[in-house]
């Protein structure tokens, strides 16, 4: 079949009946519906619309090589460098869709399972492996447009290095039998981003794994039985774009994840039960830089929405003219332009993979993507020193709407807008910046793809030194 459109996406959530919790009761209503989710539910929508769009279908979607109809270009498998830009420009048509505040976007998980499943060859012949499915589940994913969430985290119980868990019910989710018909597994993983919202979940062992039984790669739909989604607080404060222009759209919630001896058909498992395997596949699979290449090209969308509310926030004000004012607005613009540059410096350098993909330079991306991740507080930052003040002298659409209105357009203007349209401004500058939601996009973008520490010391280790080395020699 095509692709969906966001009609079609919003039905299938709504048919899923998913076990969700959130704020101490099971959503039993249509999840489209519900506050904590309707607002993120209808812009992952507006997405899936413009795949539907007829000067948009280019871009957004090509042919499939099964059966010709057009399906999402975030599922390409690409082989050339044209093919490799035609996946960033539709990363990024989506991502200026939500201001790059979607973290979890379809394209972030599709790309995901693309280089998976492009990679399928490093299972064949491996014990308790199955490349064929994983190919298989690709090729349904890609035809019947499905959406995903994952998760990889095991619960923080204790983060020492030399900690095993020792608790007779299991904590951490993992195989707790075999049958005829598939794995059982038991136990909890974080963090399901979007959990809920979702057809299906993508489970997999990330790495680091010492014990078999937690060793496995599947994907289940997101209603399986015994699969439960806890969710956090909903920072969703009301449906008002004025009072909460991000938040109200955006707000992607995050949820534990509680397998009850859920059933797993063996033709949904990728493999189970082999440490190196479990340990190796995602580094050595082209998983790394075609992830890293979604992340960035979405990131660089994200630092661009920044500098324009930074800029708008100046000129609204008048204090473009001090120099402590330029000096934070080119801090935002070389944080942008570095971005820019490291992305398509990983499409130039690009070259075909073992696997016949055109796989974009590593390194490039490893350094936006560490940057990026210590770079993003600081640029928030910025924008609550550019309003000052007035990021908290912010009345509510309500306000607007009183008999305290004409003492608010009186005492509230600036020397560029209105009342309502600097506070409009404001408010999006804290929603941004302050807010429940803002803050939490603050904490992903910064643990995004790991500890930043982590990122640096990864970045360190991979990075060829040789022939700077071998320059300094010479030289001394």
């Amino acid at each position: 079949m095509p692709v969906i459109s966001g009609n079609d996406y919003i039905k299938r959530m709504n048919r899923l009946k998913t076990n969700i919790w959130c704020d101490g009761e099971r959503i039993l209503g249509n999840i489209a519906e519900h506050p904590a989710f309707k607002g993120a539910v209808h812009s992952q929508a507006a997405l899936y619309d413009m795949q539907k769009e007829p000067d948009l279908t280019d871009t957004m979607t090509y042919s499939s090589p099964i059966t010709g109809d057009r399906v999402g270009t975030s599922y390409l498998q690409p082989t050339t460098k044209s093919d490799l830009e035609k996946r960033r420009i539709s990363i990024q048509k989506w991502a200026k869709r939500n201001a790059g505040m979607l973290g979890r976007s379809p394209d972030y998980m599709n790309t995901m399972l693309m280089s998976f499943a492009s990679s399928a060859k490093l299972l064949e012949g491996r014990e308790n492996c199955f490349p064929d499915n994983l190919v298989k589940f690709y090729e349904t994913a890609r035809e019947d447009d499905l959406s995903f969430t994952h998760t990889f985290i095991n619960p923080q119980v204790n983060r020492s290095p030399l900690y095993f868990e020792e608790s007779e019910e299991p904590i951490a989710a993992k195989i707790v039998g075999e049958e005829n018909d598939g794995l059982v597994i038991k136990g909890a993983r974080l963090l399901a981003t979007q959990g809920g919202m979702t057809d299906e979940l993508l489970v997999l062992s990330a790495g680091g794994i010492t014990d078999e039984a937690n060793s496995f790669a599947f994907s289940v739909p997101s209603d399986t039985a015994g699969l439960k989604f806890i969710c956090r607080e909903s920072f969703v404060y009301g449906d008002s774009r004025f009072d909460y222009p991000l938040s109200s759209r955006f707000e992607e919630m995050d949820s534990i994840v509680v397998f009850d001896r859920v059933k797993v058909p063996w033709e949904r498992i990728f493999f189970f039960k082999n440490l190196e395997v479990s340990n190796n596949f995602q580094r050595e699979s082209a998983f790394l830089p075609f992830t890293l290449h979604q992340i960035i090209s979405r990131q660089t969308i994200k630092a661009g929405f920044i500098l324009g509310v930074a800029e708008e926030l100046v000129q609204t004000i008048n204090i473009d003219c001090y120099e402590h004012i330029q000096e934070k607005m080119a801090e935002i613009i070389m944080m942008l332009e570095t971005m820019e540059a490291l992305l398509l410096k990983s499409e130039i350098n690009a070259s075909t993979d073992e696997f016949g993909l055109m796989r974009p330079e590593l390194i490039p991306l490893r350094v936006a993507n560490s940057m990026f991740s210590k770079m993003y507080p600081r640029l928030i930052e910025i924008i609550q020193l550019l309003g000052s003040s007035g990021m908290v002298t912010i009345p509510t659409e309500a306000d607007f709407k009183s008999p305290v209105r004409e003492d608010l357009e009186q005492y509230l203007q600036s020397s560029k807008h209105a009342a309502d349209d600097r506070v409009k401004l404001f408010r999006l500058a804290w929603d941004l910046t302050m807010s429940g939601f803002g803050t939490r996009q603050t904490q992903y973008e910064r643990f995004f793809f790991g500890q930043p520490n982590k990122l640096s010391s990864e970045l360190y280790k991979s990075y060829d030194l040789t022939a700077f080395t071998a320059y300094t020699r010479e030289f001394w």
